[in-house]
């Protein structure tokens, strides 16, 4: 296009430009004298109703007097030599036909888009046990038996998931070839389970007791992953003495905690997007604000993208990951029964725990070994028996995995847990993401149990013990019986 016709372009452009601004001031004009003339004389019924003498017109004479002495200094901004109300008329009217543009041209994008996957409704399955305050929770058992287990592992779930989750795609072969018992539960509110509105981080610990102790389970790892490990950290705060371990992927720690350094906690909200640092904001300050965003999104009753929903920042990966297949059906499946209730107080509940006071510091964790008093007792008693070292935290081992491109979760957090714990064994995973490693890996589920476990031994063997006092009073009876057919005989 040559210059010339470009200019003809711009002035037909700025013409027509002109002429549209001149009609809409035009119509404003027109509309509001059809108002002053139909609604605003004397014997109209609005203003009998709502004019200045009426009932309703003195009562909001002045406020809305001091509304507009408020917002007055608006007026500084318009044309000297025009009348700011009828600027404002004409304003309000040109806004409301460019909304109502926008919303058909928004309702026009929504009907030429392919329609959005409806979230399933399924049938109740799960497995439950009645914890002693008469709440249901659900539960799910994979790979061998309690009793031939070699090794229990229990994994609370993490923010919209479910018992499905535990270790995403982990072989049921893998399991038994371990002899491991994988336990999964849903969370207060979630799937299957009954809410509990009074919960926290201590009453989630003795739930995981209470299950323990129902399925007959007694020393178990204790599995975090993401969000999930919030209650894994609660499990070791609050009853270590169930805990044969602990194994964490990507752990989760209060993004608020006062004991993170300055540097710290730079290096873990720079990874977020603005949207995300808004919600812990929300979960932190105004946790009821958050129902207006999960209802627009997860318990919309539609399908969506993770990423989306959370606000997730993810590495290249990941978001491979979640192109495949295999990982959007067990995704949709898991959310479908996470939000089976349809209830959103159980995430604000689960969103507002993750960014409060937890009750509890990672630093009361620590093993650290506690100083005896010395007296004349304890002396005395020292020279007949050795003293032996008394210890507080949580005595046994701690396993970490993370990956090192994981936005979500970042490895700062890790360098923090790992600052403030120490003796924690800290797996670092190059390149990969906060699902690559746990989902769908078979690879890498073997790899972490060879590390905690060693070399496979499968299932216990159970041998049976024949009560001898039993066997010998069957034979007696059976002897008598005889006797007495043969003298019947």
């Amino acid at each position: 296009m040559g210059s010339a016709e470009w200019a003809k372009v711009k002035v037909c452009v700025t013409e027509f430009m002109k002429g549209a601004a001149e009609m809409a001031v035009e119509l404003g004009k027109g509309c509001r004298d059809i108002v002053k003339q139909s609604l605003m004389n004397e014997d109209s019924y609005i203003n009998k109703k709502f004019g200045k003498d009426s009932n309703v017109g003195k009562k909001l004479r002045g406020p809305c007097h001091k509304l507009c002495n408020k917002l007055s200094f608006f007026n500084h901004y318009l044309p000297e030599d025009k009348d700011p109300l009828h600027v404002w008329s004409v304003i309000f009217f040109v806004s409301f036909l460019s909304f109502a543009v926008l919303y058909v041209n928004f309702e026009h994008d929504q009907s030429t888009t392919p329609p959005m996957k409806q979230v399933s409704v399924h049938p109740p399955i799960a497995d439950r046990i009645v914890l002693p305050d008469g709440r249901y929770m659900a539960y799910k058992e994979r790979g061998v038996s309690a009793d031939k287990a070699r090794f229990s592992m229990i994994a609370p779930h993490a923010f919209l998931s479910s018992r499905f989750a535990g270790i995403p795609g982990v072989k049921d072969s893998l399991l038994e070839e371990f002899g491991i018992h994988l336990l999964t539960y849903d969370l207060p509110g979630f799937g299957e389970s009954d809410p509990h509105s009074t919960r926290n981080l201590e009453s989630s610990a003795t739930d995981m007791s209470v299950l323990a102790d129902a399925l007959g389970v007694n020393k178990f790892w204790v599995v975090g992953y993401s969000s999930g490990s919030m209650h894994a950290w609660a499990a070791l705060r609050y009853i270590p003495d169930r805990l044969a371990g602990a194994v964490m992927f990507a752990p989760m720690v209060n993004p608020y905690d006062p004991i993170m350094t300055r540097e710290e906690r730079r290096k873990t909200w720079s990874k977020w997007t603005r949207r995300k640092q808004f919600m812990y904001f929300l979960a932190r300050r105004c946790p009821r604000f958050l129902a207006f965003f999960y209802r627009r999104s997860f318990l919309s009753g539609k399908h969506g993208q993770i990423d989306r929903w959370l606000s997730l920042s993810l590495g290249k990966r990941d978001k491979a990951l979640m192109e495949d297949p295999i990982y959007e059906e067990f995704w949709q499946r898991d959310v479908e029964e996470s939000t089976r209730q349809g209830n959103v107080k159980p995430f604000v509940e689960e969103a507002a725990l993750q960014a409060s006071n937890w009750g509890f510091s990672l630093s009361d964790l620590k093993l650290q070994k506690i100083k005896q008093r010395t007296n004349l007792l304890t002396w005395l008693k020292s020279m007949f028996v050795e003293a032996l070292d008394e210890y507080t935290g949580f005595l046994g081992p701690i396993h970490i995995w993370q990956g090192m491109d994981d936005k979500v979760v970042p490895p700062s957090m890790t360098d923090f847990v790992h600052r403030i714990l120490p003796g924690a064994a800290i797996h670092k995973l190059p390149y990969e993401g906060h699902f690559t490693y746990i989902y769908f890996c078979d690879e890498c589920h073997r790899q972490i149990f060879t590390t905690l476990f060693g070399t496979p031994q499968g299932p216990l063997s159970i041998s049976l013990e024949v009560d001898q006092t039993n066997l010998e009073a069957n034979i007696e009876q059976q002897e008598a019986l005889n006797s007495s057919d043969q003298v019947t005989n």
